[in-house]
């Protein structure tokens, strides 16, 4: 939204300097992607639990050289080079910062005003209860937004599709 480039995590690895995360998927930065990055680069998640940047892997290319460099910033130092951490992984707006501000919600409100007008369309075949958000009204709201923004993505591994369907995981 800013003008930054887009671009696949295998090609932006070599390239930049900070990584942040916002997918909802597991190990969307691994240990092959760590072992091109930049001497000093950043990564932090801004996407789902503790599971998108994979730190177990991390932490076993450091073989232990780990050190808090200071309050949330945590380096592993893979030999040749030295990467860092925000917040354990964690949810980098909620962990250590402010939250989520309404600029970047745009598409939570989206989803809400067509899950509301799909309820208004459907409400006489529904029961009384909760309900999921249609994954149709989900697919199209992200769909419009990435097209809008000119963004191609990875497509999703084996594993991180499998992932997204168990929902067993988490902090």
């Amino acid at each position: 939204m800013d003008g930054n480039l887009v671009m696949t995590i295998g090609d932006a690895a070599p390239w930049g300097d900070i990584f942040i995360t916002a997918t909802g998927d597991i190990h969307v930065i691994r240990a092959e992607h760590f072992k091109k990055m930049h001497d000093g680069a950043i990564m932090a998640n801004s996407g789902h639990f503790d599971v998108e940047i994979d730190i177990p892997a991390l932490r076993e290319l450091a073989g232990g050289r780990i050190r808090e460099v200071r309050e949330n910033v945590v380096e592993y130092d893979l030999g040749d080079l030295r990467v860092h951490i925000l917040a354990e992984g964690r949810l980098v707006n909620l962990s250590a910062a402010e939250g989520h501000p309404a600029a970047v919600m745009d598409m939570s409100f989206a989803n809400q005003a067509l899950a509301a007008e799909w309820l208004l369309g459907h409400h006489k075949d529904l029961a009384k209860g909760v309900y999921d958000v249609p994954t149709e009204i989900d697919v199209e709201v992200a769909r419009l937004k990435l097209a809008a923004m000119g963004i191609v993505l990875d497509p999703l591994t084996p594993e991180q599709e499998e992932y997204m369907r168990s929902w067993q995981h988490g902090t």
